[in-house]
């Protein structure tokens, strides 16, 4: 190995950029140009939630990015629904579609990255809309997946998810949190499922490093131009295991980048 070749190595394996970002429909992202663009920064990996396509529905610069291994999930229920992709430039070493619950799995919400250091799940969870009955599908993921991660946990992995968890956690993560009390996204049954995910040790990592930090969302309403006013809500997290806190570096919302009603969310680890 050459000097170049081990300056390389020792930056790869040191560093790591993660990205996670609902696309709300990876064809539509890629048409506009932006699927290029949140390459330009240079992810180690890509995690993508909504992508709402088949691979056999994407172009082959979708489908396979150079320097690039790729997975997806996509809906079985209904086209143009749902969907998750991830783009990592390290090989897994195993890869999961969903938690072996046919209701929640058929949805193509979970890819599970099985990784030397650490295991990836990049998950779209359910929005609690359109009734009590969804609300309950809502409620009943969220149930399985903690007990998903926390088995995996326990069984000695390093834990780091991603997604769009489709619920704002405190008030300061929206801009109208009186206003939302009862809407779906900021029921207090939503948030205390999150209070249960920090109280067994997973770390809000965007938060750990600007707990005061206000006015940073990531979503926005586009029917009413809310992103042109900033009245958003931040419902895209990377959480971590508490085991993998001493590799944190940063975390940002990368509010600048465009093509869908979500932005891109970073975690770089050390």
């Amino acid at each position: 190995m050459n000097v170049h070749g081990v300056f390389y190595f020792f930056w790869y394996t040191m560093r790591m950029k993660l990205i996670s970002w609902n696309v709300n429909g990876l064809r539509a992202v890629h048409r506009k140009g932006n699927f290029d663009d949140v390459f330009k920064k240079k992810p180690d990996i890509l995690c993508l939630q909504e992508t709402k396509a088949h691979p056999d529905q994407l172009p082959d610069e979708v489908r396979g990015v150079k320097g690039y291994h790729s997975f997806f999930s996509s809906s079985e229920v209904k086209k143009g629904y749902s969907g998750v992709a991830v783009y990592t430039r390290e090989k897994p070493k195993k890869v999961k579609y969903g938690m072996g619950v046919l209701k929640f799995d058929q949805e193509g919400r979970f890819l599970e990255l099985h990784f030397k250091n650490f295991v990836l799940l990049n998950v779209y969870f359910p929005n609690g809309g359109q009734g009590p009955e969804r609300l309950q599908y809502k409620f009943d993921f969220y149930d399985a997946f903690l007990e998903h991660i926390e088995g995996l946990r326990k069984s000695g992995k390093k834990i780091i998810f991603c997604g769009d968890v489709n619920t704002a956690h405190e008030e300061i993560d929206l801009a109208r949190p009186k206003e939302n009390s009862k809407n779906t996204g900021f029921l207090p049954e939503e948030r205390e499922w999150i209070d249960e995910v920090v109280r067994a040790g997973y770390i809000d990592t965007f938060r750990h490093f600007h707990p005061n930090k206000k006015d940073a969302y990531s979503y926005w309403d586009m029917k009413t131009h809310a992103r042109d006013r900033n009245v958003g809500w931040r419902i895209d997290y990377v959480f971590a295991s508490s085991n993998l806190q001493n590799t944190f570096k940063s975390a940002s919302i990368m509010s600048q980048m465009f093509g869908s009603d979500h932005c891109p969310v970073v975690l770089d680890l050390k």
